[in-house]
């Protein structure tokens, strides 16, 4: 099984505003970046679609290492968050709905495919592929405004 490493990142400028996201897929020496952008969004939605994106690349399972600055995103994986919305009507507790729902939907498709383990990296300090995807999304925001 292929070890791939993805490497993501999310941008909003205003939150909602424009935003954009960027991502890489490494195997082995080979690399792929991928970005992309929306008029008008939230931060979260932008990580969330860097990662969807990132995925939809893969054409067959695959051992992941996920690399990314979001909190939201890897603590809803790796802690189960997103798997508990899900199973409780995508409810976050009795009163709360959880957000970003069709983009949830679409991940936790993607992820039952493959073996991942996600890594949280500190944002903005110096991890080269993040400043990297950082880039990717602010250059799309520039590109859709």
């Amino acid at each position: 099984m292929k070890n791939v490493d993805i490497f993501t990142d999310g941008a909003c400028q205003g939150n909602p505003g424009p935003g954009g996201w960027g991502a890489i897929l490494r195997y082995n020496s080979k690399e792929k970046e991928l970005s992309g952008g929306e008029k008008d969004t939230t931060n979260n939605r932008m990580e969330l679609l860097a990662v969807i994106s990132a995925f939809e690349c893969l054409k067959e399972k695959c051992n992941v290492t996920l690399y990314s600055d979001s909190q939201y995103v890897c603590n809803a994986i790796s802690k189960g968050w997103a798997k508990k919305w899900q199973s409780n009507g995508w409810m976050r507790n009795r009163k709360e709905p959880a957000l970003n729902v069709d983009l949830w939907k679409k991940l936790l498709e993607l992820l039952e495919m493959h073996n991942v383990k996600v890594v949280w990296v500190k944002g903005h300090a110096g991890h080269p592929e993040n400043e990297r995807c950082d880039k990717l999304a602010v250059s799309a925001i520039q590109k859709i405004k």
